[in-house]
């Protein structure tokens, strides 16, 4: 389906329009895949300026919603396209995907033989095209975490070496860093000190927060991984922060959530947030410690953040 609009029937007036950086924001779809969709696919055509520039009416926004969720329910972007043409207003709920083809594990299938061969040129080709068509964090939900996770068991079953899981992640970290840097300039939203907790080593994930925050329009100061907490107050008293993200896996020393936590959150006069494994076995040590868990899902992440935000 092909939502059209123009000046005369978009149904809102001028200052409505909304410039694809705010529908980036509010949709947590980048910039770049709201123009894939539009030019590939014919999802979502905006209107354009005299001179070419995008905007997008509040139905646009709609759309882009329900397109993310039909994505997020497992569906390719070929089959959204032909749902939302056959029923333009379908009701109830999101339907599950009608064929036994399996986009995220042909696209895992890929990565894994590119990772077995060491070959970089096949790997930059899967992960540009997935991330030009879908979401950054339902590529991460879909498709980056579950091939990690499958890279470590395939180690642990003797099937696979630790040879493949460093260098899927070194590639990953350096894709992911370079696109964080391009991304992070001209953001206009609320500062995020983001972080990995002491003795944290992996810096993925709290990459891949990164860069679902950066489509969101948050500014992020990016510290890495395995950051003393003491370390963090100084930051937050020169840069202008309004929230401290921090990740870390299960195995984080139990002193960091019961003892350096606490005295950071009374340190600091902002939200704490922790993401990632460490929530699953310690959440209620999070919160006794003043603290707010997130847990590992990005989207479900960020909506926390943004609504603990907004109450304050």
């Amino acid at each position: 389906m092909t939502l059209k609009a123009n000046n005369s029937n978009h149904g809102l007036p001028d200052d409505g329009l909304v410039p694809i950086r705010t529908v980036s924001s509010l949709t947590g779809v980048n910039s770049v895949t709201l123009r894939a969709w539009e030019r590939r696919y014919e999802l979502v055509k905006p209107i354009r300026t005299p001179k070419g520039h995008r905007l997008y009416t509040m139905a646009h926004v709609d759309l882009i919603h329900q397109v993310v969720a039909l994505l997020d329910n497992g569906m390719s972007i070929g089959q959204v396209r032909q749902v939302l043409e056959t029923d333009k207003t379908r009701p109830g709920p999101v339907p599950e995907p009608t064929t036994p083809f399996d986009l995220w594990l042909n696209y895992q299938d890929r990565l894994l033989r590119a990772v077995a061969a060491f070959d970089d040129g096949e790997l930059g080709e899967v992960y540009h095209e997935v991330l030009s068509l879908y979401p950054v964090d339902i590529v991460t939900h879909r498709l980056i975490m579950p091939l990690l996770r499958e890279l470590g068991e395939r180690w642990m079953q003797g099937s696979g070496s630790i040879a493949e899981e460093h260098f899927f992640s070194v590639f990953l970290r350096n894709k992911l860093g370079a696109r964080f840097h391009h991304l992070s300039r001209n953001r206009a939203g609320p500062k995020l000190l983001a972080a990995g907790l002491p003795g944290e080593q992996h810096e993925v994930g709290l990459l891949l927060f990164a860069l679902a925050a950066l489509d969101r329009d948050y500014q992020v100061v990016l510290l890495g991984p395995n950051t003393p907490l003491l370390e963090l107050p100084p930051v937050v008293e020169r840069v202008a922060i309004q929230a401290i993200v921090l990740s870390g896996s299960a195995d984080i020393a139990a002193p960091v959530i019961e003892q350096e936590l606490p005295s950071l959150c009374r340190m600091v006069a902002m939200p704490v947030f922790i993401g990632g494994r460490i929530t699953d076995h310690c959440f209620d040590a999070i919160t006794a410690a003043g603290a707010i868990p997130l847990g590992d899902d990005l989207n479900l992440a960020l909506r926390g953040i943004d609504a603990t935000l907004a109450r304050r």
